[in-house]
């Protein structure tokens, strides 16, 4: 039973490294259940959400260091994206565990969140969680699970409808790099603020860079 469990695990950490075009997790944990009946539901389920959370943060760990490759005005826009994601903590979570709880890809979510240097400790959490939901529910109903198995393998992964999902996935990531960022932030928070009345805010860049300063620059400058 443990040289099953290290293959399940070696099988979802690989799956969970791909960019792209891997199949669901879940799919892969159902038909181990199958497989190995006699390998512990609980366990089977634990250590798929510990191998799907492990693989994906390798993967964006990578992407972070692509990120870091790319030309400083690519950079500084991801930064900048970043900032804007983590300045609303309580909205990023709840779209996260939406993608963590459903059975949908997530390779391009953790390569985006690489990319725009987010930190990955509360994504990781909100993922770990999320996937052991999502597991739970089809590990433990293996009959429905194994029938949407067969229809899975039956249709094909590389069918029209999982090419176009993964096709739009790849588009959401190129324009994650190359869209200017700071313009696209400046634009929506300047419409939030006339629509509810209050003052333009400074631009994200501004912002930034005086965060970056020494608290004697800030004063200076603020003076």
């Amino acid at each position: 039973m443990l040289l099953h469990l290290v293959l399940v695990a070696a099988v979802v950490f690989g799956i969970n490294l791909l960019p792209a075009l891997g199949p669901p997790t879940w799919a892969v944990l159902v038909f181990f259940r199958f497989r190995y009946p006699e390998v512990p539901a609980p366990a089977l389920i634990l250590e798929g959400a510990v191998a799907a959370t492990s693989g994906r943060l390798l993967l964006a760990l990578a992407f972070r260091g692509f990120g870091r490759k790319l030309p400083a005005k690519r950079q500084e826009s991801l930064q900048v994206l970043g900032r804007a994601i983590g300045e609303s903590r309580t909205g990023l979570l709840a779209s996260f565990a939406l993608f963590a709880v459903a059975p949908l890809p997530s390779a391009q979510l953790f390569e985006a969140a690489g990319l725009a240097q987010i930190r990955l400790g509360r994504l990781l959490v909100a993922f770990f969680l999320g996937r052991l939901v999502s597991y739970s529910i089809y590990v433990g109903g293996a009959s429905a699970a194994h029938q949407s198995l067969s229809r899975l393998f039956s249709k094909g992964l590389f069918s029209p409808q999982a090419i176009a999902t993964e096709l739009i996935g790849v588009a959401l990531l190129l324009a994650v790099i190359l869209l200017d960022w700071p313009a696209v932030i400046d634009k929506a928070r300047g419409w939030w603020a006339a629509r509810h009345g209050r003052p333009a805010p400074a631009p994200i860049r501004q912002e930034l860079q005086l965060d970056r300063d020494p608290p004697e620059q800030k004063r200076d400058s603020a003076g």
